[in-house]
């Protein structure tokens, strides 16, 4: 089966050439600890039988300059693609989405919330972004929403304002799962299931909360794909900003997954990827 990680990141070991700017001028401690350079992630990637990935860039580490991402994704040209990040709010983000877009970078990511940023920025919906939304429309680009659950009603405004964007949530909106069946506190999620621009990320924080409680892997995820269809899901390692070697990870993640059917795995694993990164087809 092919694979195909859409969340993995990657940290420079050379700071001079790519120099911290992390997103509220404090860098996050897994980047700091542990964190993956390109060649280790290949080498990951290889161990773990992942095929291809888009690297999603390290915001807080690097900020806006994607400039690593892009350096990875010309050195393999075929095997990644990446996910920029930029200022939506600023005059120039349609001229800076075209120039990473020049890149080879395919995605753009909106940081809102998580690690360094405990509290959920409020600009997720701020009209001065609409002009960068616009160009993402055109230039194809899927757009990575990192945010708390706070920010879902924004994100469908912005999933009704611009109905030809793929938005991808990342951490599949940091649903509550411990409930159990027929998962009540997580109906909010469910309803995003009626705006067929919105995509779910599976990374292991999904993972682990299908394990709290009342969850299970078997009683959720058939019901995320009963809602969603696994062609608007896709797996994401969030490696190494998430603990555990990467092969650690995706193991994890076939399990979590192994109830559903090969054909919604293939989606979930790799078709959906394609479709969110056709930059990553075969």
């Amino acid at each position: 089966m092919t694979t195909i990680d859409i969340h993995p990141h990657i940290i420079a070991s050379d700071a001079k050439r790519y120099p911290l700017a992390p997103l509220g001028g404090h860098q996050s401690d897994w980047s700091r600890t542990r964190p993956v350079t390109l060649e280790q992630l290949v080498a990951a990637m290889d161990e773990a039988g992942v095929q291809k990935a888009a690297i999603v860039q390290a915001s807080t580490c690097y900020g806006h300059d994607n400039s690593y991402v892009a350096d990875a994704v010309a050195a393999f040209p075929r095997r990644f693609t990446g996910v920029f990040s930029v200022d939506v709010l600023a005059a120039d983000a349609p001229e800076q989405m075209r120039h990473w877009y020049g890149k080879g970078l395919t995605g753009l990511r909106l940081f809102t919330f998580g690690s360094t940023m405990s509290e959920q920025a409020n600009w997720l919906d701020d009209p001065k972004s609409y002009s960068a939304w616009n160009r993402a429309g055109e230039l194809g680009l899927s757009v990575c929403l990192q945010m708390s659950a706070k920010a879902i009603p924004q994100a469908i405004g912005m999933a009704k304002r611009f109905p030809g964007v793929r938005i991808v949530l990342d951490h599949g909106a940091r649903p509550v799962l411990e409930d159990g069946p027929p998962y009540n506190a997580a109906v909010g999620l469910f309803d995003l299931a009626r705006y067929p621009n919105i995509y779910l990320k599976l990374t292991p924080r999904v993972f682990a909360e299908s394990r709290k409680g009342k969850a299970t892997p078997e009683t959720f995820f058939p019901r995320l794909v009963s809602e969603f269809g696994a062609s608007r899901l896709a797996w994401g390692s969030n490696y190494p900003s998430s603990e555990g070697r990467l092969p650690e990870l995706l193991t994890v993640a076939r399990d979590s997954v192994a109830s559903l059917s090969k054909v919604d795995r293939e989606w979930i694993f790799a078709k959906t990827a394609q479709t969110l990164y056709p930059a990553l087809a075969d």
